[in-house]
């Protein structure tokens, strides 16, 4: 099982796990040009891609999605709820490319399940994606959590002992409080309903990790309140106090490029 970041951040994001040649797309958040040209970098090719899954309706997550679906000729995998707000943002597309999921459902080889997370949006989902149990592999997992404002109980439900886990550390506080944003953003932000600070996504890595977890992508890190090293250093200072890292010392931590993909990452069976 392997996965990558394909763009992460305000300006973009788009994720995508797969097996083998199968691979499925969490969010498309930049151009359909723009995303195919990461795949590209990466010697993905356009046949090898079975899906869209949505996770929330923000165009910073659903800007290239119409387009790409239409091109590739693949179905958008998102809820009732989503599809209400978004349909409209995403052009016409083919009756059978729209799939109205629940909590969980299958795409490209993978199981898919779906939980809340908390964000100023019509309804916002973290994933769990499963690669099942096969003859001489073990089960594999890949939990993803962007864009909530709180770590959940959800949140601790299903991202406790992945193997992979690609998850939000957006803003610095103190970066956010005495940077140029007007107070009711810098409200908004750090709300519950916004996104994570780098603290606060460490304290939910404490939970979270477990001898399974092989790698911590830092994601939709903002670009003016937050910087790759800040994060990257703060993370790794609470783990280490907490002797996260001493008592797995394979783990690696590691942040998502803004514009351009993350190396391919294959996790270890």
């Amino acid at each position: 099982m392997h996965f990558t970041t394909l763009a992460s951040g305000s300006s973009g994001n788009a994720i995508l796990v797969g097996e083998n040649n199968r691979h499925l797309l969490v969010d498309c958040g930049i151009s359909g040009k723009s995303l195919l040209h990461n795949l590209s970098e990466l010697n993905i090719t356009d046949s090898e891609i079975e899906g869209i899954v949505v996770t929330h309706e923000h165009v910073d997550h659903i800007r290239g999605v119409g387009v790409l679906a239409r091109k590739l000729k693949i179905p958008i995998y998102s809820t009732t709820g989503l599809w209400e707000v978004m349909g409209h943002s995403l052009g016409k597309l083919a009756e059978e490319q729209c799939i109205e999921v629940r909590d969980s459902f299958s795409c490209a080889g993978l199981e898919i399940l779906l939980y809340p997370t908390s964000h100023d949006s019509r309804e916002s989902y973290g994933l769990k994606i499963l690669r099942p149990k096969q003859k001489e592999k073990r089960s594999m997992t890949v939990g993803i959590a962007t864009d909530s404002g709180m770590i959940t109980e959800d949140m601790h439900r299903h991202l406790k002992g992945c193997d992979a886990l690609v998850v939000e550390a957006n803003y610095d506080e103190e970066r956010l409080k005495y940077g140029p944003y007007p107070a009711y953003l810098k409200r908004r932000i750090s709300g519950k309903y916004g996104h994570l600070e780098n603290k606060q996504l460490a304290g939910g890595l404490l939970e979270w990790i477990s001898e399974n977890t092989q790698r911590v992508v830092l994601a939709h890190l903002s670009a003016e309140n937050n910087t790759p090293e800040i994060a990257l250093t703060t993370v790794k200072g609470i783990l280490r106090d907490m002797n996260i890292s001493k008592k797995y010392p394979d783990l690696q931590i590691q942040v998502a490029p803004r514009y351009t993909p993350h190396e391919f990452i294959r996790l270890m069976e």
